[in-house]
């Protein structure tokens, strides 16, 4: 792909251009050249340059990448949420993107990953210098792809995110007003970040990337409360009139019961707009 002046703005690709890929290209356009690599490029949002291309097959990646990137946002989502669909997602994916950048040299690899790496089970503290050993397979295929990532020659930069949610992913919300989350009593530690700051949170260290800054391999980007679940339906509950709990109502996620700590992020001067899960929800109830 030929590339005009590589000095009037920095080339970003965002490599998974959905949800949260989107939002941070959106996030980006004004002050980059952004592009948006998704399977159906047309979806891509306005302003951002879409590329049409399976990263889980190398062939639609021949001729499509540009020459003037100075980071990569690797920022997947499975296509099958089994061991399989994380493997082509975060492993084969990024392997057939970094084959196709050849020796295109980045200023920095971004990529995008959880802290369901951690297992850690018993309400501790965790941080990026927690051991990372996923029981579950999903989140074992996520490490390779860190792995990947580290091992890509690159500068690479690991954002392990807790649980998003936002006004495009209400489900837990949803479930708490129709009765159909119950959770056990107390119940276990819950870790989540509002979607609008785990795209900030990126386009933050992505400004002090091309500034030249230094970064560290890896932050949990995470809110500043970790809290029971059972807090928060409680909290619900009382914001807006909400269904007995149904039967069948769901008793929680299967993260185990940990407390993800921000404060690497926090250092690097990013501020949170939503820094608890009531600021994020508060808003969400009040537009509906």
């Amino acid at each position: 792909m030929a590339i005009a002046d590589r000095n009037s703005k920095p080339g970003i690709l965002i490599a998974g251009c959905g949800k949260l890929g989107g939002t941070i290209a959106s996030m980006l356009k004004e002050s980059a050249q952004v592009y948006g690599l998704r399977r159906n490029p047309a979806k891509v949002p306005e302003g951002v340059e879409g590329i049409g291309a399976d990263l889980t097959r190398p062939e639609t990646l021949v001729g499509k990448l540009p020459d003037n990137l100075d980071t990569i946002i690797y920022c997947l989502t499975p296509s099958s949420y089994d061991e399989k669909g994380y493997r082509d997602a975060y492993v084969h994916g990024l392997s057939n993107l970094l084959e196709a950048l050849g020796n295109n040299p980045l200023k920095r690899l971004f990529f995008i990953s959880s802290t369901s790496v951690y297992a850690q089970d018993d309400e501790s503290l965790v941080d990026e210098t927690s051991t990372a050993s996923p029981t579950r397979v999903t989140g074992q295929q996520i490490l390779a792809g860190e792995r990947t990532a580290m091992d890509s020659g690159h500068p690479a930069t690991i954002v392990r995110f807790s649980g998003i949610y936002g006004p495009s992913r209400r489900r837990f919300l949803e479930e708490v007003i129709e009765g159909r989350m119950n959770p056990v009593r107390p119940a276990p530690f819950s870790n989540r970040i509002h979607e609008e700051d785990a795209a900030a949170a990126v386009v933050h260290l992505n400004a002090l990337a091309l500034a030249g800054k230094p970064l560290d391999s890896c932050y949990v980007a995470s809110d500043c409360e970790p809290v029971r679940l059972d807090e928060v339906v409680d909290w619900v509950r009382e914001q807006v009139p909400c269904a007995d709990p149904v039967a069948e109502a769901r008793k929680g996620g299967r993260a185990g019961s940990k407390r993800c700590n921000n404060r690497r992020l926090l250092q690097t001067g990013f501020t949170f707009r939503y820094p608890d899960f009531r600021a994020g929800y508060r808003e969400m109830i009040e537009k509906g």
